[in-house]
């Protein structure tokens, strides 16, 4: 498979900037793109020379409607009791449907797990307040992550 003339070829190859797709072709028969870049890995060949896409313009970008506009800091979101069911029981596995709030709620092999159960909001799994806290925007999420 991998003989001295197509290791060396390959060595060419890479520093000329071909991709281990376009190197894998110029090989031919028995050499794919993964072998090309396990060969390339295990000889440790440096980076290619010039890149292997050909640089296209870039055109601007509209601008972000996030970037535009003030954030007004969202209220808190306040969950609800979850929904008890006419025996005085929580919404389990085998009561849960698409018409109510799927979010989890305790340990899944504990015997009180259960659901939400609450009115989903549309096109939603989860009710207002737990789609809120699912769903959150990547900015809100990072500020939590650091104040953590």
């Amino acid at each position: 498979m991998w003989t001295e003339e197509r290791v060396d070829q390959l060595k060419s190859l890479w520093t000329e900037g071909l991709s281990a797709s376009q190197i894998a072709r110029a090989l031919g028969e028995g050499i794919t793109r993964n072998a090309v870049i396990g060969k390339v890995h295990r000889l440790g060949l440096a980076g290619r020379a010039t890149p292997s896409r050909v640089d296209r313009p870039r055109l601007p970008s509209a601008p972000r409607l996030h970037h535009l506009r003030a954030r007004e800091p969202e209220p808190p979101v306040v969950e609800e009791e979850p929904l008890t069911l006419e025996d005085g029981s929580f919404v389990g596995v085998l009561a849960i449907n698409d018409r109510m709030c799927r979010w989890p709620i305790g340990d899944p092999s504990a015997e009180e797990f259960h659901f939400c159960g609450r009115n989903p909001k549309n096109g939603s799994p989860y009710c207002e307040a737990h789609a809120r806290k699912a769903y959150q925007p990547h900015q809100v999420r990072d500020r939590r992550r650091m104040a953590s």
